[in-house]
Parts: C-alpha cells; sequence; structure tokens
C-alpha cells in the first residue's frame, strides 16, 4: 500500500510554508502553487523522507513532467508550466539544503538538478503574442453593452472603470465606494480594503481616453449613492439579489455583497466583446491597450511615468515591458523607418 503522507516530510513543509509567508511575504495562491508541486514531487517518489534525497529522483521527476497532461485540456503541459514546477521545487531544496537534519544529506548542488534543459527553458520564457483590443474595439463593445436593467448598468459601468483606471479584475471585485472619489476623479485602491496584486496600495485617476467612460462611471456610482443609499463599505460592483418568483429564481436588485473571487467580473467584459464580434478580450488585456494608448498620448517622460503609476507600477521599464512590446509587425515598419 502506497503511503499517502510522510509525517516528518509534512513537518519540514510547515516549516517552509511559513518561510514563505513570513520573511518571504509570498500570498496564499503561491504558497498553494509551491504545495501543490512538492506534492506532486513527492507522489513520483512514493513520499520517501526528503533526507534520502537523490538527483535521480529529480531527474524522474523533470522526466514525468514531459509526460504529464494539463488535467483541464488534457494537452501536453506547456514549457512554461514545466518551468514554474520545477523552480518552486529549486527553490524548496535549496532552503531545505539549509536545514538542521538536512544539511548533511542535501547540498545547494543537488537542488541545481530541478532544471529544465536550456531549449525547453528559452521556450518557456519566449513571451506569447498577446492580442490586445484597439480603443475603437473597446468602444464599440461599450456601446453595444444593452443598459436597461440594473445588472446591466453595473456591468456597463464596470467595463467603462476598467477603460478609466486599468484597475485589475480582482481590485475591481473587491471595490468599496469608499475607495472612489468623485471630486478628484480617482480609485485609491486601498490594499487593506481592497485585493490588489503584492497587497500594493495604488492610486489610479481617471484616464482622459474617452468622456462616455467617465460619464457612466460617474452616473452608476452616484446611482448607488443616492439612490440606492450604499455606504462606504458597501461594493461598487455588487452581487445581484437574488429571489424566488413565478418562474423561479430571477434577479431581484442588487445586493451589498462582494463577489468573493473575479470570476463574474471577467465573464462581463468577455461577454460584452464577444456579443460585439470580438475576440474575448479579458479585463486584463486592456492593460495593455491602455499602454498603448499612453504611449501615444504621454510625450514626456514624467507624465509617462505618472501613468505607469496609475497601473499601480514602481517602473515604468515594468509597463512597458508587460503591456507594451513590439510585435513582429511593428518591428518592421520601425527597422525599414516607416
Amino acid at each position: 500500500m502506497i503511503q499517502k503522507q510522510n509525517p516528518e516530510n509534512e513537518r519540514i513543509k510547515r516549516k517552509f510554508f511559513a518561510y514563505l509567508q513570513g520573511p518571504l511575504g509570498r500570498d496564499e495562491k503561491t504558497i498553494q502553487k509551491h504545495a501543490d508541486a512538492i506534492a506532486w514531487f513527492e507522489k513520483t517518489t512514493g513520499h520517501k523522507s526528503f533526507k534520502k534525497f537523490h538527483i535521480d529522483q529529480a531527474t524522474k521527476f523533470r522526466t514525468q513532467l514531459q509526460t504529464a497532461t494539463n488535467a483541464r485540456t488534457g494537452k501536453p503541459l506547456t514549457a512554461s508550466t514545466m518551468d514554474g514546477q520545477v523552480r518552486m521545487l529549486k527553490t524548496y531544496f535549496v532552503w531545505l539544503s539549509q536545514q538542521h537534519g538536512y544539511k548533511s544529506r542535501i547540498s545547494h548542488t543537488d537542488a541545481e538538478y530541478f532544471n529544465l534543459s536550456r531549449a525547453e527553458r528559452r521556450i518557456a520564457h519566449t513571451p506569447k503574442r498577446k492580442q490586445v483590443a484597439s480603443l475603437q474595439q473597446c468602444k464599440r463593445a461599450f456601446d453595444l453593452m444593452p443598459s436597461a436593467t440594473l445588472i446591466q448598468r453595473r456591468d456597463k459601468a464596470l467595463f467603462a472603470c476598467f477603460m478609466l483606471t486599468g484597475i485589475r479584475d480582482g481590485a475591481a471585485a473587491s471595490l468599496p465606494l469608499s475607495c472612489v472619489d468623485l471630486d478628484e476623479a480617482l480609485i485609491y485602491q486601498d490594499a487593506r480594503l481592497m485585493q490588489t496584486k503584492a497587497a500594493k496600495t495604488i492610486t489610479s485617476y481617471f484616464l482622459p481616453v474617452d468622456p462616455a467612460y467617465e460619464v457612466c462611471f460617474i452616473e452608476w456610482v452616484s446611482y448607488l449613492q443616492n439612490e440606492l443609499l450604499f455606504g462606504h463599505d458597501d461594493p461598487v460592483f455588487p452581487k445581484p439579489e437574488i429571489a424566488v418568483g413565478e418562474n423561479g429564481f430571477q434577479v431581484a436588485g442588487l445586493s451589498r455583497d462582494f463577489y468573493s473571487n473575479a470570476s463574474k467580473i471577467r465573464e462581463v467584459v468577455k461577454s460584452a466583446f464577444t456579443s460585439a464580434g470580438f475576440a474575448a478580450f479579458a479585463p486584463h488585456s486592456l492593460r495593455s491597450t491602455l499602454t498603448r494608448w499612453a504611449d501615444k498620448h504621454y510625450s514626456s517622460r514624467e507624465a509617462f511615468k505618472a501613468f505607469s503609476q496609475n497601473l499601480g507600477h514602481e517602473s515604468v521599464v515594468t509597463t512597458v515591458g508587460s503591456y507594451c512590446p513590439v510585435d513582429e509587425e511593428r518591428q518592421g515598419e520601425l527597422i525599414r523607418g516607416e
């Protein structure tokens, strides 16, 4: 019978997870990814003690990665997925090699065997060509969004919010009214109240992309405050209130509850684009759309730096590298001087 857990391994893993959470400040999602990678590795060794680690185990794990398939799609794992798995295990075994009781059994160099081939690493770190919606496509999708019902008005305001600020979907899902300042035309993404990336507090002023977005968003916030009497702690994009009617369950209005995650938020934006006949662009891709707009709109270095801060980036390099790459077609035009 195969052992499901090794108590000794479980104890040292808990210590590692505490290290990730404490000194390194990693979030729960990141810690869970490490836990999953380590659990997968343990499964390939039959849950042997980490003190019995041998480099052959790392080699075997890499081989299994190359033949494994994605549980959702059934397709082989991508190079980036495999690279992520071995990098997390490498981090763990480097840490393990410094712990009492393991130093004499695992060397720092042993962890180096958790590596893909050079070719695989190159493929894993090759950036994908992104599909990015144009400003015209965004405006078309926005204009075609219906606004007859309360939920439709909410959804349209949500789309407008993404175009005004480049806010991330998780932050939008957790956005309270207290973080919206219409007088100063900004959203103060308070990490104490919202789910921001890396728990970073961000001040996002409304971008002058198109006045229609600002009008829509302001009208929605004003409606929540003045008509529905929503308070500071209530959500800007609340869940619907569901009630039982003649035809079964139906939307009866808006609740005062936040969405627990951003899945519904993403669906709203994707649906807006597909309904307009475009690809299902996700909210995060709109940050690339806005960065390409800002690259032309803000001509000074200082102004573009301000835009970068609006997205929550400490460095302009992050903004350009992540959201404004030069695609192959444009690369050719620039080389030819067009």
